[in-house]
């Protein structure tokens, strides 16, 4: 089953980097859960040697998650924040690197309290805005990370200006393309030199599994992270590279529904009178709506913030849920909902979350694939506590 060079994105994330099992047929990649290979003979093995180096039901994710991307290929990890740390881990002492201000909070707290003790530098800006960027590069950039939309205020970055930025200073361009996953955004295609997923999030989908990934297409990437994956060891174990398989056979149909409701609640919270601000690059009223139409031609996806009058207003909402589970993470088939300033930025100082607009008055919410009538209802009754 050899997959046309022209294949659709829908039959790519179903088929590729997978192929009937040789010895029975079967039509799902099995969970190879070993932790080695016997070899023929002495110098004479099958391809595979050690389970921390290869593992045939990661090395099949793996092919998918590239062919996904449109990378060369990529390597799975056991958490995102281990890919994080392993595009970080190209860098040397004194190298310095532009990340976008309102980055998840575990990237901040890894970059600002972990690696700043072995000489990495970093300047936090505004990656939304061209000039900015510009402005913070120095002679010792190597590294340009930006995460759009970004969490949770879902600004947007140009993606291809900042490529363009990033290589006239001779710099990489790394995308955590999470929020938006592939089916919405495709960050090689528009000069991103690396790709990163937390695909505990869409790519996974069902809120069962932590993992992470890095797409490459430059063989110097390809080859540091390949010897970073083996000699760190932060593998993606077989059975979660089998639940993020299964994850990405119905990505295109799940991030449909997931658009589908994000949109129909940033329209609802937008009339709604207890509501002060909506946050959602699918409205009109986002001031960055004509980049999502053009970055993100397939829609915006399945994540949304909305303000209320205060903490305590915030507070009684969220205790109000019903249908809609207070939790962190996002991606999954059922919808959460979140208070970032106390849970997923929690890390991050007041004064910073301030200066991106990250209020404690704000609520996000990660759209599931439910009935939108019954998302509506509860959300409804919800701020009807306030």
């Amino acid at each position: 089953m050899k997959l046309a060079k022209n294949a659709r994105f829908a039959t790519i994330c179903l088929h590729a980097g997978q192929e009937p099992d040789p010895s029975t047929g079967a039509i799902i990649t099995p969970i190879f859960q070993t932790s080695t290979y016997v070899h023929e003979e002495l110098g004479k093995h099958k391809g595979f040697e050690y389970a921390r180096t290869q593992n045939p039901t990661r090395s099949a994710l793996e092919a998918n998650l590239a062919a996904i991307e449109g990378g060369k290929t990529s390597f799975a990890f056991a958490s995102g924040m281990s890919a994080v740390g392993a595009i970080a881990a190209r860098l040397s002492q004194g190298d310095h690197v532009i990340v976008t201000d309102n980055t998840y909070g575990g990237t901040f707290r890894l970059f600002d309290k972990v690696l700043t003790r072995y000489g990495l530098t970093f300047s936090y800006v505004d990656t939304s805005n061209l000039d900015e960027v510009s402005k913070a590069f120095t002679p010792a950039t190597k590294l340009v990370f930006v995460e759009t939309p970004t969490n949770p205020v879902l600004r947007l970055s140009d993606i291809a200006a900042i490529a363009d930025l990033a290589h006239k200073h001779g710099a990489v361009l790394a995308v955590d393309n999470t929020f938006a996953s592939p089916c919405l955004q495709r960050p090689i295609a528009l000069g991103a030199d690396l790709v990163m997923h937390s695909t505990t999030k869409y790519l996974n989908g069902h809120s069962d599994s932590i993992g992470g990934v890095v797409v490459a297409i430059r063989d110097e990437d390809i080859e540091w992270l390949r010897f970073i994956q083996n000699s760190a060891g932060a593998i993606l174990s077989p059975f979660d590279s089998w639940l993020v398989l299964r994850g990405t056979k119905t990505l295109p149909l799940r991030m449909k529904a997931h658009t589908a409701n994000g949109q129909a609640l940033a329209e609802f919270l937008e009339k709604h009178p207890k509501v002060t601000r909506v946050i959602y690059p699918g409205l009109d009223s986002h001031p960055q709506r004509a980049l999502a139409k053009r970055q993100m031609p397939n829609g915006c996806g399945g994540m949304l913030s909305f303000e209320v009058a205060s903490l305590e207003a915030a507070r009684k909402v969220l205790n109000r849920f019903k249908l809609m589970s207070l939790a962190e993470s996002l991606g999954g088939v059922e919808t959460l909902v979140c208070h970032p300033a106390s849970m997923t930025h929690a890390s991050v100082p007041p004064e910073r979350r301030a200066k991106i607009g990250l209020s404690d008055a704000l609520i996000r919410i990660s759209a599931g694939i439910e009935d939108i009538a019954d998302l509506t209802e509860d959300l409804s009754q919800a701020l009807s506590g306030i």
